[in-house]
């Protein structure tokens, strides 16, 4: 009675667009009720537990070290040397977009950041250069959505914290696949933008690639930071995001002296509440995970798939299925917190690493960030360009159709998640 109380509450409270945290919360607190054998007080325990983590507090820093760099000059910087390497190609600056959101990733760890940094520059440059405002805002929100696969990736922490997996070797296990969608979206915006006749943003220039290269250099170098000290054992995950929000403040307000001390009260208030939006979600989805686990949910719910086959294939196919329907429904955090139970209870018959089932449940809510209603990406992409999430829908469907291949391949071709995972130890 109390999982049935449990689900039944959370799914109606999510169908009335309840807030994801208080519905999670609401649900929870209605099941221990129910259940009648814990007091209350044991939210409050569940809520300070659930982010008493050392690893969790990589996801505020990663959030500030964004913020900081994006107001400290940061993305013009990478939109430029994006610029100089792909303009060149047909809808050159759809394929800038794409790239410098790739760039981007590798130090926001958030695809909503990386979606609102550079969408705010490029989609009403895209317009302004004669593209369909609805195509310039559905480029957007499929590059932005590479952000939580690209590291550091804070969907990747989380689920590192939930299953006790590497965080170090999730982050070199996304670096492919973020390569890999990232090379096919622009495949499919440069054919696209050939039929709609959008033209090249510039002529290529190796002189202009260094000249690009050399002006954003410090604004490159923090990927190379955050990733290298992981991959080389130099620091853990939690202690890169630290030492990128230091990167960013030198760099931004000594270098290229964008921020000025004053700024530096409002950029951490405004990383404070976005962090804690993540944080409280993750508090109250702890009390969830508990009465779940204590409730046996997870396990039932796997024994229910693996009742449907016992084909690996087949398995994996339908979680990848699970996770697309979750991922349209379901704030990103919360679909972690609420699923990987259940998945990992399956890893057995999975025949997969936990490494790449990270990649794969990453990418697939990666995806879930372009589908409506809970598509984040769409909608920051959508209050940018002032289009209808319905127009924007539909222009995302060609995009779409190459993740869900991409999608494909990461889940069949190990070696392309665990060749790099295999380097960090």
């Amino acid at each position: 009675m109390t999982a049935e109380i449990l689900l039944i509450t959370l799914l109606v409270l999510f169908i009335i667009n309840t807030p994801i945290a208080i519905a999670i919360g609401a649900a929870s607190i209605a099941a221990i009720v129910v259940q009648g054998d814990f007091p209350l007080m044991m939210v409050i325990q569940r809520l300070f537990g659930g982010t008493d983590s050392f690893h969790l507090m990589a996801v505020p820093l990663f959030m500030y070290a964004g913020i900081i760099m994006e107001a400290g000059g940061i993305s013009r910087r990478i939109i430029d040397f994006a610029n100089a390497l792909v303009g060149w190609l047909p809808g050159g600056m759809a394929a800038v977009t794409i790239v410098a959101a790739m760039f981007f990733a590798g130090i926001s760890g958030s695809a909503a950041a990386d979606a609102a940094a550079v969408g705010a520059i490029l989609i009403p440059a895209m317009k302004k250069s004669g593209y369909d405002s609805d195509f310039a805002a559905a480029v957007q929100a499929s590059g932005g959505s590479i952000g939580v696969i690209i590291p550091p990736s804070i969907p990747m922490i989380i689920f590192g914290f939930l299953t006790g997996a590497s965080i170090g070797q999730l982050f070199a296990a996304g670096i492919l696949p973020g390569v890999l969608i990232g090379l096919s979206l622009i495949c499919v915006s440069t054919i696209i933008s050939r039929q709609k006749g959008y033209a090249a943003s510039t002529i290529f220039s190796l002189a202009e690639v260094r000249r690009t290269f050399r002006r954003g250099l410090l604004a490159l170098g923090a990927p190379l930071i955050i990733l290298g000290g992981i991959l080389f054992g130099i620091f853990t995950a939690t202690e890169s995001a630290a030492v990128a929000v230091i990167y960013a403040l030198i760099v931004g307000l000594f270098v290229y002296r964008q921020i000025r001390v004053r700024d530096l009260v409002f950029l951490f208030r405004e990383g404070s509440i976005t962090a804690s939006i993540v944080m409280f979600i993750i508090a109250t989805a702890s009390i969830f995970s508990w009465i779940a686990a204590i409730e046996d949910i997870p396990a039932r719910m796997a024994g229910s798939l693996l009742a449907l086959t016992d084909n690996p294939v087949l398995l994996l196919l339908l979680i990848n299925m699970v996770l697309l329907i979750a991922g349209t429904f379901v704030e990103t955090t919360a679909a972690l917190i609420l699923l990987v139970p259940m998945i990992t209870a399956m890893l057995p018959s999975l025949g997969i690493d936990l490494i790449q089932l990270g990649v794969i449940v990453v990418t697939n809510l990666a995806i879930g960030m372009l589908t409506p209603p809970m598509g984040i990406c769409l909608i920051v992409s959508c209050s940018i360009s002032g289009d209808n999430l319905a127009a924007i829908s539909k222009r995302i469907l060609p995009f779409l159709a190459i993740l869900i291949i991409d999608l494909l391949i990461i889940t069949f071709v190990s070696p392309l998640t665990m060749w790099l995972a295999g380097m960090v130890h």
